[in-house]
């Protein structure tokens, strides 16, 4: 049996990534979504263990400590991370796997495992961008300028370490891009 491949997908805030993904498991129903974990609030219409495993600083600490992710940062002031058990032996029994996560933590985990498939998505421009995140209504005017000031970065460094691009410019067109990735790098073999 083949070993699996591990989808990350990244981007700027606002970009779209969450809608990508969500489509791409519609379409791939033997894609398995790895569920981070983080010590952030939910937002409107997230569910604890669909969306994220939402867990007290301790709770997210205790299992850092042992080793227990594949990447783990601080976002905002939030901790995320990916738990290594699932990736690992979902990946070993031949099933593809999704993540979803930030710049940093996509760079971590090629760097734990080095055939990671990186693709990043960005919105079509600043104030499209700019838009989304005003339209999610989940943080405040402060917040929203600091993910704009980050998106110029995360930009470049996807474009020097990323697989792939995507620009989400039309949600359709953009997940059928994203599930032609993903079929090539099946065919090539991780």
């Amino acid at each position: 049996m083949s070993r699996g491949v591990l989808l990350v997908l990244a981007g700027t805030s606002g970009a779209g990534k969450g809608t990508l993904g969500r489509r791409l498991r519609e379409q791939e129903p033997g894609l398995r979504w790895s569920v981070s974990w983080t010590t952030r609030a939910s937002r409107p219409g997230e569910r604890a263990g669909v969306d994220y495993q939402f867990v007290t600083r301790e709770e997210f600490e205790k299992l850092r400590d042992a080793g227990g992710f594949l990447e783990s940062f601080e976002v905002y002031g939030d901790l995320k991370g990916t738990p290594r058990q699932f990736v690992i032996e979902t990946l070993a029994q031949g099933h593809d796997v999704m993540l979803e996560l930030d710049v940093n933590g996509a760079l971590k985990v090629r760097d734990e495992i080095p055939d990671a498939l990186l693709v990043f998505v960005q919105a079509p421009s600043r104030d499209e961008q700019r838009r989304r995140l005003e339209d999610r209504a989940a943080d405040g005017p402060e917040a929203i300028e600091r993910r704009l000031g980050r998106a110029e970065a995360e930009e470049r460094i996807a474009s020097e370490h990323f697989d792939a691009v995507i620009v989400n410019d039309d949600v359709d067109r953009a997940t059928a891009e994203l599930t032609a990735i993903l079929e090539s790098r099946r065919s090539a073999g991780p």
